[in-house]
């Protein structure tokens, strides 16, 4: 890791051009997981936008349960804390339901998105329900957490984890991933690639206060839509053709003896 890659709160404000996001900044060189970080300063009462980051997890969660593993120093591993009915970005109330967090997972997976294909020109596309693809491999994930007040969202934190400069060949046997680095050839630095990020989130976050929810640019950004799938969930197997998504981010699957079946939860193949 170069000099100009030290993570401290100082260097990942400076040039930050958010009103929001990341105004408020934890820096860790280790930590279990940013998200339970993030999950402690929101019960302690952190505003909306406090950012978490680390150098290395030695805990941290993929969906599912799984494991998310990293080399310390080479991805992007960070938590974003939404408080969306106290945010300064909004100028009246707004009042979130449970259903409606998958909103706030739409927003971080395309400002992910738009932030790579600015800052590097690679292709990167989502895949059904939060993964960041390069070249049809895994190069990142998302994890969302709530917690509630009543029917309504206190806070979502959403954790992204995001290979960088990292070599796939490290990564546990048998895991289709791959790096931004891998895919350029050369390193990249992750501070402006972070801070290109917030910004792109920042700006569909703001957005999504305003009442303009992002599930047409999300849906176009999936790469899972119009592909024949074998869905992995909870309850068995299901094989069918990926029609779109709804307006809360469940997958319309239409199955080969032509139901149409609503997915909330699901692991995604090629079938």
């Amino acid at each position: 890791m170069t000099k100009l890659e030290r993570w401290t709160a100082q260097n990942i404000q400076e040039g930050l051009q958010t009103r929001c996001l990341g105004q408020h900044v934890i820096v860790y060189e280790s930590v279990d997981s940013t998200n339970s970080a993030a999950g402690n300063l929101a019960q302690e009462g952190a505003p909306d936008g406090t950012l978490v980051l680390a150098n290395e997890q030695t805990a941290g969660r993929g969906r599912l349960g799984r494991r998310w593993v990293a080399p310390p120093g080479t991805s992007l591993l960070f938590s974003l804390l939404f408080r969306p009915n106290s945010s300064s970005l909004s100028t009246k109330p707004v009042k979130l339901e449970a259903r409606r967090a998958q909103g706030l997972t739409m927003v971080c997976g395309l400002g992910l998105r738009a932030a790579i294909r600015a800052s590097t020109g690679l292709p990167a596309q989502l895949k059904w329900p939060n993964d960041i693809l390069l070249s049809g491999c895994k190069a990142g994930g998302i994890l969302s957490e709530l917690g509630m007040c009543g029917p309504l969202l206190d806070y979502v934190i959403v954790g992204v984890g995001l290979n960088v400069n990292l070599e796939p060949e490290a990564l546990p046997a048998g895991l289709a991933a791959t790096s931004i680095s891998r895919e350029l050839g050369l390193e990249v630095r992750r501070i402006p690639l972070l801070q290109a990020a917030l910004l792109e989130i920042e700006q569909r976050y703001a957005a999504l206060l305003a009442g303009n929810w992002p599930i047409a640019e999300w849906a176009a950004a999936l790469e899972t839509i119009g592909k024949r799938l074998q869905v992995h969930t909870a309850q068995g197997v299901l094989l069918g053709f990926a029609e779109g998504v709804d307006e809360e981010g469940a997958l319309l699957l239409r199955l080969d003896d032509g139901q149409l079946d609503r997915v909330l939860v699901g692991d995604v193949v090629a079938a």
